[in-house]
């Protein structure tokens, strides 16, 4: 496993992104809607950066199960918020072809939000399959599978602190 970005530099990414999202909304109450699992410590990390009246749910999403291959894409709302009428934030670990997050819009669109955008802690260079482009990206990285930070690999490495790319060794190894 090589470490990407370390603690400090996520830390630093995250607090950036809190000052530009204050920046876009100023004091408007803004409704924030993480996709799980992945995002939950970047959602939480966040969240307590932000000064401005905020509401918080959650969508379940996957479509990377067992393994490094994307399939069809499952969504699992049973934990979200009323969005009509509302400033819609979601909040990803990752676009990387973008298909999880292009259909989550989309989605969330039809339940009439005033407006949605979307910030993503990571975006994965050269892999974009979708004319879709996040609102607020923390950090580009390289095509490698990464790990950390919310992000797994078959459940695991959620709780590291930093970003790391898994060395083909890493991979089966779990």
């Amino acid at each position: 496993m090589k470490v990407l970005l370390s603690e400090e530099v996520v830390r630093h990414g995250v607090r950036k992104l809190a000052v530009d999202i204050e920046s876009v909304y100023q004091d408007r109450p803004l409704t924030i809607v993480g996709l799980m699992t992945g995002s939950i410590v970047l959602l939480a990390d966040l969240i307590r950066l932000l000064k401005m009246p905020l509401r918080v749910g959650v969508l379940q999403t996957s479509s990377y199960r067992d393994g490094t291959e994307r399939q069809q894409l499952q969504i699992n709302s049973d934990l979200m918020l009323e969005i009509s009428d509302r400033e819609v934030l979601v909040i990803d670990d990752i676009f990387d072809t973008g298909h999880t997050l292009n259909e989550v819009l989309f989605r969330l669109r039809q339940l009439n939000p005033t407006s949605i955008r979307s910030a993503v802690l990571l975006r994965k260079s050269g892999r974009q399959e979708v004319e879709l482009q996040p609102d607020f990206v923390v950090f580009e990285i390289p095509d490698q599978f990464v790990v950390g930070y919310g992000l797994d690999y078959c459940d695991q490495y959620r709780n590291l602190p930093f970003v790391a790319a898994l060395e083909p060794a890493d991979i089966g190894s779990v």
